[in-house]
């Protein structure tokens, strides 16, 4: 079920499902029922009450959502939150996982970082929605996403996007123009001063993870931030 798992505090942990888990996403064409059930099964195997994780509405631009318990689900490509659990789904775009310390306790977030939110900085507005509320010493885990080896992208795009986030520039082992967004990612959580704790492989080149360039008609895997006992 769980491709990475990990407490990187007492009773704060994240994790990266794999495809054991099963398709988490209601818009791949999957029965919602089903979809329904695996996450009250994720639920179980983390310990959080039915219902407990949320999710977001993913659209590939740089919203940040301040979430709790009673939030629905946002619009939105990060969301943050004193403690509530939270999930991001992905199949090649990175799932990037924050913790920080406030007062009040532990501040999280989960940011979906595609192509679009990596040159639109979704994860610097995540860290400065978490420092907002007053989090500091914020630490990230960026799960696994397809590799500036593998990534493949029009010449004109490349341009595009590292001419925002230069180093997210790559060749492809083929020779042709690419992203390497976890670069890219890293780069501005470097310029935020948020430390990588990890970084998960490539989705493309790991049968067990979902990878939309694998096949286009596929599932979505889960980053997970969340508090328990």
């Amino acid at each position: 079920m769980f491709h990475w798992r990990a407490e990187i505090r007492p009773g704060l942990s994240v994790a990266f499902t794999d495809a054991d888990a099963g398709n988490l996403a209601l818009h791949v064409g999957d029965d919602p029922d089903e979809v329904g059930r695996r996450r009250r099964d994720l639920e179980r195997a983390i310990g959080v009450a039915p219902k407990g994780l949320r999710f977001m509405n993913q659209v590939h631009g740089n919203a940040v959502a301040v979430m709790d318990q009673d939030t629905a689900a946002p619009q939105a490509d990060a969301m943050v939150s004193r403690g509530v659990p939270l999930a991001v789904m992905v199949a090649d775009c990175i799932p990037v996982l924050l913790a920080g310390d406030a007062p009040e306790g532990p501040v999280v977030a989960a940011v979906h970082a595609g192509r679009p939110g990596i040159a639109n900085g979704v994860i610097p507005a995540a860290v400065d929605s978490m420092k907002s509320l007053g989090a500091g010493g914020i630490r990230a885990w960026l799960g696994p996403s397809i590799c500036g080896n593998c990534y493949e992208v029009p010449a004109g795009l490349q341009a595009e996007v590292t001419a925002a986030v230069p180093a997210s520039l790559s060749t492809t082992t083929w020779g042709t123009p690419g992203l390497d967004l976890p670069a890219g990612a890293r780069s501005q959580l470097e310029q935020a001063g948020v430390a990588v704790e990890y970084s998960g492989p490539c989705t493309l080149e790991t049968p067990s993870l979902f990878s939309y360039r694998r096949n286009k008609f596929t599932g979505r895997f889960a980053g997970l931030v969340w508090c328990h006992d």
